[in-house]
């Protein structure tokens, strides 16, 4: 399992996305929350990284994995409160994601269907290209992840703490 903070340790990876990174409208998406205990930002950094590893590993384009991953929830508004006349966010947000990326950088095919088709699973828009899929299922893995990581720590310290009151009691 990956650190955290790894991606910032990774110089062929920053090369790919720093540029990206740089921009004040890949910044903002630090101000949204994502999954509860994330911000969009963290979480974008988190899929496009595993995604990245994941494409390099099968000898797939990495580099537009890379940097379709960083972009693909490029929107600014809080998904749980914002509602659509056109459809659900998992529908619509990608969009929005791809009409902002392409405001602030070039973006080949792959990258626009990684962008689009994110959300593979909840939509019925099936991705053309494996690094597509990668995405989707990174994303989705991520989601679970952010979600119920405090719930998961808190389990582990019960379990923990039960262990040595028990171990206490049977030395005692």
């Amino acid at each position: 399992m990956r650190t955290k903070d790894e991606w910032k340790h990774d110089p062929e990876y920053l090369a790919i996305v720093q540029d990206l990174l740089d921009q004040p409208a890949v910044q903002r998406l630090s101000q949204f929350t994502q999954h509860h205990h994330s911000n969009r930002l963290q979480h974008s950094i988190a899929v496009s990284y595993d995604s990245y590893r994941i494409a390099k590993r099968m000898h797939l384009d990495y580099k537009s994995t890379a940097r379709a991953g960083l972009l693909h929830d490029l929107f600014y508004y809080d998904w749980r409160k914002t509602k659509f006349d056109l459809g659900t966010h998992a529908f619509i947000h990608p969009r929005v994601a791809l009409r902002n990326a392409e405001k602030i950088t070039k973006l080949n095919d792959k990258e626009k269907d990684i962008i689009l088709k994110h959300m593979f699973g909840a939509t019925l828009a099936v991705p053309k290209y494996m690094e597509s899929l990668i995405v989707s299922l990174v994303d989705d893995y991520e989601a679970e992840h952010e979600f119920f990581s405090p719930f998961r720590k808190h389990i582990e310290q019960k379990l923990l703490s039960e262990s040595t009151s028990t171990n206490t009691k049977l030395k005692g």
